[in-house]
């Protein structure tokens, strides 16, 4: 509403509009009452639009159920073997045929995913757990601990990981495992690791809620537990996702090399070695083996890659 000037000019009208009492806060005002997202929280709704998690995701939990109850997908036991099965074609109950030794395939392929995927996450366990411990410390407290833990970092890291396991599985013919296989390549797969997490730890030590810690008096161990590690966690993550697939694929090279685990264990890789001898005549011998090995690896890397993608504003970004 506006109501009429006083005393107008002839001829001319003029009017005042109302004041609007309505505050220039109420109008900027935006009404949400949810809680802020965290990085974690943004990164999760990033990673559920992308098709790509969802393939990887659905193999990686595929690979872990047939590796914890390979029994609920064949009854066949994979150590039975009959010479008279010897490089049978496929029939009802055995899918992928017989190997040379009148072994089934479908169900050696199935039992092999327990030894493959228990030495990629317990391997990957090993590594994360040390190399958090060595590079958090040294970006943590830097000065002579730094020189020092980088220095021993620098060593392991110039020591090539198959060549060292290699020549480590050497000593343990007698006695080789999946925790033998786990220890050799956990105690020189963690410098990597462990140049991350010192990187990742100082670009987050400086930053303005630790300082207010450390103001408040928290001490420096519970600043690095509570607040730094938290915070430089995402490259661990990302890194730690592909380096799994990493070790499954030395675990199948040391195991096709005969250093691996031993024949009485059923792995992708010594079937994969076994195959060569009838590479020629029967294909699918390697085939089965090979293609399991091969999906199980790159779904970890697909999954490294969109979990990196997610964790990273700036990859985003550029998508």
């Amino acid at each position: 509403m506006s109501t009429p000037l006083v005393n107008p000019r002839p001829g001319q009208v003029h009017r005042i509009s109302e004041i609007d009492e309505t505050g220039l806060g109420a109008v900027d005002a935006v009404a949400d009452e949810s809680a802020p997202s965290s990085m974690w929280g943004e990164a999760w709704k990033h990673l559920r639009k992308r098709p790509l998690f969802w393939v990887s995701a659905a193999i990686i939990f595929a690979a872990v159920v047939i590796s914890l109850f390979p029994q609920l997908f064949t009854s066949v036991d994979p150590g039975f073997c009959e010479l008279k099965n010897s490089v049978k074609k496929p029939m009802a109950g055995h899918p992928f045929g017989f190997d040379r030794q009148g072994c089934d395939i479908f169900s050696r392929t199935i039992y092999g995913a327990r030894a493959s995927v228990a030495v990629g996450i317990l391997t990957t366990a090993m590594v994360v757990i040390i190399g958090v411990i060595f590079g958090a410390l040294a970006g943590f407290f830097g000065g002579i601990l730094d020189a020092l833990l980088s220095r021993v970092t620098d060593i392991f890291f110039a020591i090539p990981l198959v060549l060292a396991a290699i020549v480590i599985m050497q000593v343990f013919k007698e006695n080789r495992t999946v925790i033998t296989v786990v220890l050799v390549l956990g105690a020189f797969g963690w410098p990597q690791i462990a140049r991350i997490t010192r990187g990742a730890v100082m670009s987050v030590k400086n930053d303005e809620y630790v300082i207010a810690a450390r103001a408040l008096g928290m001490p420096g161990g519970r600043i690095l537990t509570s607040h730094i590690l938290p915070n430089a966690a995402a490259p661990v993550i990302v890194y730690a996702t592909v380096a799994l697939g990493t070790f499954i694929v030395a675990e199948a090279t040391l195991s096709f090399l005969g250093i691996g685990l031993p024949p009485s264990v059923v792995s992708w890789g010594g079937d994969i070695a076994k195959a060569q001898a009838s590479l020629r005549i029967q294909p699918s011998v390697l085939f089965y083996p090979a293609g399991a090995l091969a999906l199980t690896v790159l779904s970890f890397i697909m999954m490294g890659d969109v979990v990196r993608d997610a964790l990273d504003p700036k990859a985003r970004e550029r998508k």
